[in-house]
């Protein structure tokens, strides 16, 4: 089980990353993607808490760092992986494989 990680604002490449690694085989989980603008503060919090539940599924994670860009939740998602000792891919590691 993998989930991916990363700032909406790279959504094309998440659902590359979702397709590579399904046609692997794998059950791959993907955020929650908005599709409204007016979210309350607590569904946003509801949003990332069950993103972090999704890590704590995973066997890894791959994190979208499009030109390395990491964003602040992403980078408390990869130290909520490390505290599970989930592996960690980056998208910029395997990027040659899309």
């Amino acid at each position: 089980i993998i989930t991916i990680c990363g700032s909406f604002k790279f959504k094309n490449e998440m659902m590359k990353v979702a397709e590579y690694y399904s046609l692997q085989g794998n059950v791959v989980i993907l955020p929650n993607f908005p599709i409204r603008e007016n979210y309350t503060k607590e569904e946003i919090q509801l949003f990332g808490d069950m993103h972090k539940e999704k890590i704590k599924l995973s066997d890894s994670v791959v994190i979208v760092n499009v030109d390395n860009y990491i964003g602040l939740a992403t980078k408390t998602e990869i130290d909520l992986a490390k505290s599970l000792n989930k592996e960690i891919i980056f998208y910029t590691e395997i990027i040659n494989k899309l």
